[in-house]
């Protein structure tokens, strides 16, 4: 059976930067083996499978697939989908905008779409904090992870808001662009650690900062992740509640994937009040690259 699918690139303004997503507008008829197979054929960090929802009041159901397994959410799959939807007519616009809600693993993620021509803006909106456990990860660890000295290491913690990372706060830019994942490091620290994703970042941690970012997550089969929308809610989500302000948006701009050839822009904040994030926005652009279809044997 033939099963029709849209390749975008997302968090970016041009073709070939950002990060790929893959989105099967129309999943019905295929089985979770089939999705996971489909996830793995691609090999982009993820694929997205679109669904009726279970709730009339919802959009879609969207499942989530990286080449390894299915995640309940991440960041660049709900702003790309969205923005498929809307550019191929296949959600309702006013005005080229729409409020989608996606039923995910986490629940329902509201995603605000613009289209304005060939230009597709989409954000997502958490009504919620970033959970921070108490436990921290060892800065030295980080370090022989990412196969730097331990005093590039500025910070380290952990925090979720659906998908679980290990955030390092790195002294350079420089130090982030010289990090190399030492797996026997990464599978004696953090492959059974409360995150095994690891986010490394140079920059301000003031809001209005712009922060330099990369991403592995072997776990998932992803070794490094041009543009990742779900830590980044996490991690302004997390600086956010770090801030001696009391009320007012903590915003950020994050550039990732520079080091892989696939530059990516992030625009993430987080909306505080009597001193409490209530709140977290990423959003960004995408491009359509391309689209065809699969041919998936029968009972697959």
């Amino acid at each position: 059976m033939s099963h029709q699918f849209v390749i975008a690139d997302v968090f970016t303004e041009t073709a070939f930067g950002g990060n790929q997503l893959a989105v099967f507008p129309d999943a019905r008829g295929l089985s979770d083996r089939a999705m996971q197979a489909l996830a793995r054929e691609f090999n982009f960090p993820e694929t997205t499978f679109v669904l009726p929802p279970h709730d009339p009041a919802h959009t879609r159901r969207v499942r989530i697939f990286t080449p390894a397994t299915e995640v309940p959410f991440a960041g660049h799959p709900n702003v790309g989908t969205a923005a498929v939807l809307a550019h191929h007519r296949l959600v309702e616009t006013r005005n080229g905008a729409a409020t989608l809600i996606f039923e995910e693993g986490v629940g329902p993620v509201t995603v605000q779409v613009q289209v304005d021509g060939a230009a597709l803006t989409s954000r997502i909106t958490l009504e919620r904090g970033a959970e921070v456990p108490s436990m921290r990860p060892s800065a030295p660890a980080a370090a022989a992870a990412l196969s730097l000295p331990v005093d590039a290491v500025l910070n380290t913690w952990f925090a979720t808001v659906g998908l679980p990372f290990c955030f390092i706060h790195i002294a350079t830019v420089d130090a982030v662009d010289r990090a190399v994942l030492d797996r026997a490091a990464w599978s004696t620290h953090f492959a059974r650690a409360w995150s095994p994703n690891l986010f490394l970042f140079a920059g301000g941690i003031t809001a209005g900062s712009r922060l330099y970012a990369r991403m592995f997550a072997p776990a998932y089969g992803i070794e490094e992740d041009p543009a990742t929308g779900s830590a980044a809610a996490a991690l302004v989500g997390s600086l956010a509640a770090m801030s001696a302000d009391a009320d007012g948006t903590c915003a950020w701009r994050i550039d990732q994937g520079v080091a892989m050839g696939r530059p990516s822009l992030i625009d993430a904040a987080a909306d505080k009040q009597a001193g409490r994030v209530v709140r977290i926005h990423v959003g960004g652009s995408t491009v359509i690259v391309g689209d065809g279809a699969m041919s998936v044997p029968a009972g697959f």
